[in-house]
Parts: C-alpha cells; sequence; structure tokens
C-alpha cells in the first residue's frame, strides 16, 4: 500500500467521538501522523501573515503541552523550520544549546527529550509545520525522513482540501483554525492587546512580559493570558516583572 493510502486508512480508523467535527481535523491529521511514524507525539502548527505562532492540533496531551512551552519559550525548533522551510532535528544537547530556555521546560514538563520540526506546504492560513516528538533521542535515526515529508505534504493537502470543500467567512477562516488549541491561542492576542493598552507598549514588548511572567510562575503564556482575561491577573503586575537569571 503507498504512503497516501496508509495514511488515508489510518485517518479512517480514528473513530473516537471525541474528535469527531470539521475544527478537529488537525487533532485527527496529527494522531494519525503519531500512529504511522516512530515517533512518541505529533503536533501541527501554522505561522499566520502576522507571524502570530496557532497551533491547530496533537496527537496527545503532552503533545500540545510541548507546543506551548515552545511557545512560551519565544523560539524552538518548529519556529525554526517554519522560518527556514528547512527540516530540524534537536536531540537534547542541540536543545539545551539552541534554545535552552525551551529545553528546560521540556524536560521539566514533558518526558520528549528530542524534537524534530518539519515544514509543511503552505496552507490557506499561512506557513505549516509539524512537531515530532520523540522520548528517546536515540530513536531520532529511526524515523525515515521521506516518509514523514510525505506525510507532511498529505497533512497540507487534507486541510487545503477541508477549507476548498466547506464554507467559511474570508475573515474568519476554515473551521479548522477554531479548534480548542487554536481558540485557546487566540485568546494570548486579545490578552496581549490588553497588557499593552494598560502598560502602553507595543504588541512585541507586551507578549515579552507576558512570557516572562509565566516563566517567572512556572506556567506558559497561555495560562497567563487567560488569568489577565478573567482578571485573576491584573496586568500592572506585569509592570516589574523581570526574566529568571
Amino acid at each position: 500500500m503507498t504512503i497516501a493510502g496508509q495514511f488515508e486508512a489510518t485517518l479512517s480508523s480514528i473513530d473516537d467521538a471525541r474528535l469527531a467535527g470539521p475544527e478537529l481535523l488537525p487533532e485527527r491529521l496529527s494522531l494519525a501522523c503519531a500512529r504511522m511514524l516512530p515517533v512518541d507525539g505529533a503536533g501541527i502548527s501554522v505561522a499566520d501573515a502576522a507571524g502570530q505562532r496557532i497551533p491547530l492540533g496533537a496527537s496527545s496531551s503532552e503533545s500540545a503541552c510541548a507546543e506551548r512551552l515552545q511557545f512560551t519559550a519565544g523560539d524552538g525548533p518548529c519556529t525554526r523550520a517554519q522560518e527556514s522551510r528547512e527540516p530540524v532535528f534537536a536531540d537534547l544537547g542541540t536543545l539545551y544549546r539552541r534554545w535552552p530556555t525551551f529545553a528546560a521546560l521540556l524536560v521539566s514538563r514533558t518526558p520528549y527529550r528530542a524534537v524534530v520540526a518539519l515544514p509543511l506546504g503552505e496552507a490557506i492560513a499561512g506557513l505549516g509545520a509539524i512537531d515530532l516528538y520523540f522520548e528517546r533521542e536515540e530513536d531520532v535515526p529511526a524515523l525515515d525522513v521521506f516518509e514523514a515529508m510525505a506525510l507532511g505534504g498529505l497533512v497540507t493537502s487534507a486541510l487545503s482540501e477541508a477549507a476548498v470543500w466547506s464554507d467559511w467567512p474570508a475573515e474568519r477562516g476554515p473551521d479548522w483554525l477554531h479548534g480548542p488549541t487554536a481558540t485557546q491561542r487566540a485568546a494570548v492576542w486579545e490578552a496581549m492587546g490588553k497588557v499593552s493598552l494598560v502598560l502602553e507598549v507595543e504588541s512585541p514588548a507586551a507578549l515579552d512580559l507576558m512570557r516572562t511572567m509565566a516563566w517567572s510562575r512556572g506556567r506558559t503564556v497561555d495560562e497567563v493570558a487567560a488569568d489577565l482575561l478573567t482578571a485573576r491577573l491584573d496586568a500592572e503586575a506585569l509592570r516589574e516583572i523581570r526574566r529568571p537569571g
């Protein structure tokens, strides 16, 4: 059977009622990739025209957490793959050398010890990438990069076809842009605007303050954003925050 045939069969075999619905297509695609490849987790994200990183779906809660940690750190393999349009391979040593903040968060909050990030073809929402996670860094060489890139192409095709064959307002985008993980990230942009207004700083500075607050409290930016929007955290508290170390 071809890779495309195997992927279609694997995707069709996912019959979890919790993953039904067009908005959860990226979750199903991530799970299919994780089942077909010798990896321990997978996640799909896009960077839109404004450079905002939007997580679309993940194969597990650990994979979703890993994406949030990378976003909290502000850089990592997936960001580099999206920017360079080249695959990025990172064992634990590479993670600590190139992205020490992300590496420390990843080790402390997830079982993963290596990441391979592959760029996806340009989709309707922007430049995509798929993160593949490994609990053992020595398992990375077993990954067939050709197969993984082929799956990436199939993921892009599935997202594009779902968008083409459905109706959606241009300002909103296709349904798969509005799954639970993407919606949670949208709260970050809303909170960033609130911080920017209250503290009279530019948006990048507001996001940097939110990231620093997250680092200092052992949390993610998504969690800090939720607290800001529900008034559990006052934006003024970010004014004097300093990054640890």
